[in-house]
């Protein structure tokens, strides 16, 4: 690849955006292009909830592409959402702030309720959800809002749901306590580029040669392309009497998830074996899953406390409202495979995870510098653009360019903690974003040919952060990598002093690199 395409730059995703605005037809990342339905911009301004997540994010490039007003909430408002979303008006709110809510809501008469706590993991997320809906139900009939349409999750209600599945339909009654129209749209397995099913399972197929699956990995599922899910979530505010309706939504084939992985490693041609685990625990297993895959164990814990149900179409009315061909199994792993290959995937599990990461205290924010500052530097004559494209390269799949043995073992124990690893990886390798996850880290800051701003969101006795900057030196240049904490009580100080001697190792080495590789 060349080195011009290491280069900051708006994302694919925010060019493609500006082209649906001037052409959704010439958009090649909008899914809706085959909707038997028209817009219906009359409708007004919609609010898009949970805009920052995996589904929302996506919904919101949909609904501009087709001509609407939208207002996208998000819990904290930064540069990132009007790059991403431009033509989208940003609410900053929070649903378990009430009166927030009250504000973003006003002048709303479709809203989409997208928000989910299950990044809290299965035994926090039910008592937060069912309160931010809750609230959510409450501001709108306050602000009369009219239709709410909210995603939920398949599973037989006469069975034994798993919490996870069971709280999803608790958040459904709850939101049709309100005198809001609610619209139910109910799917399992969503399968697509960035989400989270789908990367477990690539990981999976991907690094192992022997699979062993739990008893409950015969349960039946019916997977669904997210860019069919893009259809049904649009299609039911232009299609006629949907208002208060309740429909699955599924893809063509009803599969188990031992047949999924099966197809899933003939499609990526990898030979694996699969056998009866010893373990069915959905806890255990899942812990251990998360630490071969990119995903978090309590994103993982939920979703495997779910594969014991079969989560199957009961009720296929929605075919006959919104009449369109939803992609096979084969067709949506193709699909997320290309925008993988082409590094043009819109959003990821990992843009709403960990929970809160938007709202925690920015470095350039800080009252005081943080207590412990270590600086790296060296002069070079290297131009700025090329310093800029080598450290814009880190992490991912470049690794850190040496001494990537000790950022693995870190990673390990992150995860090992429940925390996020640096098996995450980045959304994008050919350039950064803002706020995209690296590894143990999320960019907090860019400034294109001069800095690079890393907050750490692993596990850590207090905040840290990462800088790559650019500074003028005598007819020269000095690059300059600078590690701060900001400890939280003795544990922070010591866990300082403990890994200080490793920094100088790394970072001397990083930056070194860096500049060779510029």
């Amino acid at each position: 690849m060349e080195q011009k395409d290491f280069l900051h730059r708006p994302s694919f995703k925010t060019c493609t955006k500006a082209v649906c605005l001037r052409n959704p037809a010439l958009c090649e990342n909008v899914s809706c292009q085959g909707l038997p339905t028209r817009p219906r911009p009359k409708i007004g301004r919609i609010l898009v909830t949970g805009a920052s997540g995996y589904v929302g994010g996506r919904l919101v490039v949909e609904l501009l592409s087709r001509g609407y007003q939208v207002r996208a909430m998000v819990r904290r408002k930064r540069e990132i959402h009007a790059n991403r979303w431009p033509g989208a008006e940003i609410a900053e709110a929070d649903a378990l702030r009430p009166d927030s809510l009250r504000e973003a809501m006003q002048d709303i008469r479709v809203a989409y309720y997208l928000i989910h706590s299950m990044m809290l993991g299965p035994r926090s997320f039910s008592k937060s959800d069912l309160q931010a809906a809750r609230n959510f139900a409450e501001a709108a009939q306050a602000t009369g809002v009219e239709r709410i349409i909210y995603l939920g999750g398949l599973g037989e209600r006469q069975s034994d749901l798993s919490e996870h599945l069971r709280n999803r339909i608790e958040v459904a009654e709850v939101l049709r306590c309100g005198t809001a129209a609610v619209t139910i749209l109910r799917a399992a397995v969503i399968l697509g580029s960035g989400s989270a099913s789908y990367e477990i399972m690539q990981h999976l197929v991907s690094v192992l040669r022997l699979i062993f699956i739990p008893k409950w990995g015969n349960s039946r599922c019916q997977p669904i392309a997210v860019r069919d899910v893009m259809k049904y979530l649009i299609g039911v505010i232009e299609a006629e009497g949907t208002e208060g309706q309740e429909f699955d939504i599924g893809g063509v084939e009803i599969m188990s998830y031992r047949q999924m992985l099966e197809r899933l490693a003939q499609l990526l041609n990898r030979r694996i074996l699969l056998l009866r685990a010893p373990v069915s625990d959905p806890r255990i297993y899942g812990y251990l899953v998360s630490l071969l895959t990119p995903v978090p164990a309590p994103i993982v814990n939920c979703l495997m406390e779910s594969l014991r149900n079969n989560v199957v179409c009961q009720d296929t009315r929605i075919r006959s409202v919104l009449p369109f061909k939803t992609m096979s199994f084969e067709e949506a792993i193709k699909a997320a495979n290309a925008k993988l290959e082409m590094d043009t995937v819109e959003t990821r599990w990992s843009d709403a995870y960990p929970p809160g990461h938007e709202v925690v205290p920015q470095l350039d924010e800080l009252a005081k510098r943080p207590r412990f500052i270590a600086t790296y530097s060296l002069v070079t004559e290297k131009t700025p653009q090329a310093l800029f494209r080598s450290f814009c390269r880190v992490g991912g799949r470049n690794g850190w360019f040496r001494n990537n043995w000790m950022w693995r073992i870190r990673g390990m124990i992150d995860r090992m903690l429940m925390g996020v690893g640096n098996a995450r990886g980045r959304k994008h390798h050919s350039f950064v974003e803002l706020g995209e996850a690296i590894d143990l880290w999320r960019v907090e800051e860019l400034s294109e040919d001069h800095r690079l701003l890393l907050r750490a969101e692993m596990k850590i006795p207090g905040q840290a952060w990462l800088e790559f900057k650019i500074v003028p030196a005598v007819r020269k240049r000095g690059l300059v990598v600078c590690a701060y904490f900001e400890p939280r009580g003795f544990l922070g100080s010591f866990y300082w002093y403990l890994f200080l001697p490793f920094h100088r190792v790394i970072f001397k080495n990083l930056i070194q690199q860096i500049d060779a590789r510029a």
